[in-house]
């Protein structure tokens, strides 16, 4: 009679970005490895731009644009780290495509990155991406090596 009203639904999450999988585990940052901010799954991204990676409302947008967070219809919430120490480089090599407040379809652009100059000024370009509402939420991590933009490479249950 009760699962008839608490059904179990998945939210998948995709790769903002494509590159090499990494757990949090191997970021070489203790925010991240120590998921202080949450549980998910980092990226070494191979090239191109930021995406969605579910639809949602953009809540947060750093004013150095090196992090981007979203909430889901489902409350969900993520958050997209461009590299590691960005916020020291002060917007350089980012181009925002979207604003605080602003609802996105998953796939849209959300950054504009240069990856180049990102090489050359950054810690790192790991990029994790990590649902920070984590502990409300059961996460799976997708079995891949290597991602595509626009694949899953998460996904949270939740009950509705």
């Amino acid at each position: 009679m009760f699962s008839r009203f608490f059904s179990k639904q998945k939210l998948r999450i995709f790769a903002p970005v494509s590159g090499e999988v990494l757990s949090l585990d191997d970021v070489p940052d203790p925010v991240f490895s120590q998921r202080m901010l949450g549980d998910g799954v980092a990226i070494m991204p191979s090239g191109g731009n930021i995406h969605a990676p579910c639809s949602g409302t953009i809540i947060h947008l750093a004013n150095t644009k090196h992090a981007i967070g979203l909430r889901t219809d489902d409350n969900t919430e993520l958050l997209i780290h461009v590299g590691l120490e960005t916020v020291s480089l002060g917007g350089q090599g980012f181009t925002a495509c979207v604003k605080a407040g602003e609802k996105v379809e998953k796939g849209q652009l959300l950054l504009k990155v240069d990856w180049d100059f990102l090489q050359e000024n950054a810690a790192s370009l790991v990029t994790p991406l990590v649902i920070t509402n984590s502990a409300e939420k059961t996460v799976q991590l997708e079995q891949v090596q290597h991602c595509e933009q626009g694949k899953t490479v998460l996904m949270t249950t939740f009950s509705n």
